[in-house]
């Protein structure tokens, strides 16, 4: 279950890649279900659009419902060191998917990008920031444990301060990468 859950985080999190590819080409639906052009070619190019984004964003949805069957873990009280809202320090790193995607030229160079970018996204284990979360009201941060352990937390809590953490149930995605639902 957690590969596969790893799969579909790391596949939501890099799905943006391919989306502003589409838009930036002008691809519609009706570019890939030529049966329903008729059909499709009256609604504006923005209808197309936003069913590419609806996707990453129901299956962000999607990997919020699954990881209540990932692993459980528990951050008692005074347990944590030090806590810091990560947010924007991810977007800079987003910003730049969004700019390979605008300088792609054609469908074999996104395939390869994205399959590079895949890759390193899916083993690097660090990580499995998605901007999409905050959709759903998740925050971001990296915390630091007494024992000196770096853990990056997705929650839909807002936390301020170490004392504040005192989490009774957080999905374990990886070693250091721990979701928490409201």
């Amino acid at each position: 279950m957690n590969f596969a859950f790893r799969l579909l985080l790391t596949f939501n999190a890099t799905s943006l890649l391919a989306i502003i590819f589409l838009v930036q080409k002008g691809y519609t639906l009706g570019h890939f279900f030529p049966q329903s052009q008729y059909l499709l070619v009256a609604l504006p190019n923005s209808i197309s659009y936003i069913a590419y984004m609806l996707v990453p964003i129901m299956l962000t949805g999607l990997s919020i419902l699954l990881s209540s069957k990932l692993g459980k873990d528990s951050f008692k009280s005074g347990e944590i060191a030090s806590i810091e809202h990560a947010n924007n320090s991810f977007l800079p790193s987003y910003l730049g998917y969004f700019f390979v995607a605008l300088s792609v030229g054609n469908w074999e160079s996104l395939a390869f990008v994205y399959s590079v970018l895949f890759v390193f996204t899916f083993l690097s284990q660090a990580l499995y920031f998605n901007p999409l979360f905050l959709l759903f009201g998740f925050e971001f941060y990296n915390i630091t444990t007494k024992n000196g352990a770096a853990i990056f937390l997705i929650s839909q809590q807002r936390y301020k301060t170490p004392a504040e953490i005192d989490i009774s149930s957080a999905h374990r995605i990886n070693n250091y990468t721990f979701i928490e639902r409201g």
